[in-house]
């Protein structure tokens, strides 16, 4: 199971500015553990998203020349998915589509629809520079909106990227509503449906209920596992109360530590009080 860790999704909520000296120091102790990629960044407006505005500044200090990690940068709209695929160091960029109608006007200010026509040129441009896209499919557990939700509509939605020629997809449990049973019984729903398809877990969750919701995907068959040391993060536009991600740390335990350096993964939980502050939840 490929090891994904979201800095970006840890920091972009903070109430604090993160100096870029600070983030760019973190970041490249992340580098160094050896994760499979690190969701460093963000490509979208600094006005919705303040804490990213320097991700380009960041790109820039980060020493690339000795970790086998791969870059994953999230956009928002297509002048963000262009911008990233300018950056070589970039493999993967990506896009939120939700399956709430609600969701996708709160993150984006589009609609479903018009988001899949973003994703279709998002996915040409990808192509073209020999980039990866990765779509996750946020409130891909429920919603706290009242919006139409199944497992089925996530299938259909599925369908409907696999159709545009997305390979990596990932569904997303954007405020914490997910259960183990719910991961498991989605994702060998849609890995039986789709066995071409890397499919990924962005799971939002609360104290505690990390370990079994790692477990459920790795019982479904999961390819890749989003996590954020100490939990930290959470989707600004989706509540005001965040629900943290994964820790990181919780997970290792139960997927492997192969090829991880140990002693930098310490580092970074060190640094990770400079960068967070002292655990709150």
């Amino acid at each position: 199971m490929h090891l994904v860790e979201c800095p970006r999704d840890a920091m972009q909520g903070l109430p604090h500015f993160v100096p870029t000296d600070l983030k760019i120091r973190y970041l490249n102790v992340l580098l160094r553990v050896g994760f499979h990629t690190l969701d460093f960044g963000s490509f979208v407006s600094p006005r919705a998203i303040p804490q990213m505005a320097d991700t380009a500044d960041v790109l820039a200090g980060l020493d690339l020349t000795t970790t086998r990690t791969h870059l994953l940068a999230i956009v928002a709209n297509l002048r963000g998915a262009a911008e990233a695929l300018t950056h070589d160091q970039i493999r993967y960029i990506g896009f939120p589509l939700s399956v709430s109608e609600t969701f996708q006007q709160r993150n984006t200010n589009r609609s479903i629809e018009q988001a899949l026509t973003d994703v279709a040129e998002m996915q040409r441009m990808a192509d073209q520079a020999q980039k990866q896209l990765v779509v996750y499919l946020s409130m891909g557990f429920g919603n706290p909106y009242g919006d139409p939700y199944s497992p089925e509509r996530v299938g259909l939605f599925t369908q409907k990227l696999v159709d545009l020629g997305v390979g990596i997809i990932a569904p997303s449990d954007t405020v914490g509503t997910s259960t183990p049973a719910a991961i498991e019984s989605l994702f060998r729903h849609l890995l039986a449906q789709f066995p071409g398809v890397e499919f990924g877990a962005h799971l939002h969750t609360r104290p505690g209920e990390a370990g079994p919701k790692v477990d459920a995907c790795r019982r479904a068959g999961v390819a890749r596992i989003d996590g954020a040391l100490r939990g930290f993060g959470g989707c600004p536009m989706a509540a005001d109360d965040l629900t943290g991600n994964l820790p990181t740390e919780e997970i290792i335990p139960l997927v492997g530590s192969d090829g991880l350096d140990m002693a930098a993964l310490d580092e970074a939980l060190r640094l990770s009080n400079a960068v967070f502050g002292p655990v709150t939840h």
